[in-house]
């Protein structure tokens, strides 16, 4: 309100506002000062990485059904229902970007978000653990209204791993919302809890309330280097065109030749 009030004072004396507009109008802009201020906090403890955004996605790769529900999804309703989100996907078909533009939108619209990669949260639990803290550990964690866990199944859980993250999964089920990226569909989830038992209780917290999206279609990462290589490529045969020397070149020396 101090640093506005001077140029809001000469804006009301010019505008003839009423006290009550004046003082709204110094309201409206303090709270949209610690809108944003909240924002960038939430953005900043979110651990999102600041490339991945709904602007530097490429959307129109993506396929038609996740291309529908991605608006409603980067809008959020789903988080007051505690639903889940779970991205399946080969290699370099931009689940993890998908995600992280999501969690990028959810922060623009004011919601606490985490983005951590799977072994990362696993070693933290293991830690919390091994500490007698894994409870406080969890409470933490519910503190976000949605934890972004990447490549899930890139995690190889021996039985301790395994029951941290099955922990959290279980504590989190219809309290928050998890996101999820994994090259493993569901049927392969046995690869990471092992225990069939385990593994069944899993993939069932997780489905009773989720949004599947399957990723198909070419890696983004092949598709960036063979484009890159392509440039490579161009720039050499024109280096090459450029340091050949001209018809008129050739000429040019061989009447020197002739003159010495």
């Amino acid at each position: 309100m101090c640093s506005h009030l001077q140029e809001t004072t000469a804006m009301a004396e010019n505008q003839g506002w009423s006290h009550q507009r004046f003082l709204q109008y110094l309201a409206e802009l303090e709270l949209e000062e610690r809108r944003q201020s909240r924002i960038e906090r939430l953005r900043k403890t979110s651990g999102l990485p600041s490339d991945k955004t709904l602007a530097s996605l490429d959307t129109g790769v993506l396929p038609e059904r996740v291309k529908k529900i991605l608006p409603s999804l980067c809008e959020g309703h789903f988080l007051g229902r505690s639903e889940n989100i779970v991205a399946f996907g080969l290699p370099g078909r931009g689940k993890t970007h998908l995600l992280c533009a999501i969690g990028h939108e959810l922060v623009r619209r004011d919601h606490s978000v985490l983005f951590i990669p799977a072994y990362r949260l696993v070693q933290k639990l293991l830690i919390a653990k091994r500490d007698l803290n894994l409870e406080k550990a969890l409470r933490k964690l519910d503190r976000f209204e949605a934890v972004i866990i990447d490549d899930i199944g890139y995690v190889q859980q021996d039985r301790e791993e395994m029951e941290v993250l099955f922990t959290f999964l279980a504590e989190r089920y219809e309290r928050g919302s998890v996101l999820i990226s994994s090259n493993l569909v569901f049927s392969q989830w046995d690869k990471i809890f092992k225990d069939s038992m385990t593994t069944a209780a899993a993939i069932d917290r997780m489905v009773h309330h989720c949004v599947i999206l399957e990723l198909t279609g070419q890696s983004y990462r092949n598709q960036e280097a063979q484009k890159r290589n392509a440039v490579a490529t161009s720039r050499v045969h024109d280096d090459g065109r450029g340091l050949d020397p001209k018809p008129e070149d050739h000429m040019a020396e061989a009447e020197v030749d002739a003159q010495k």
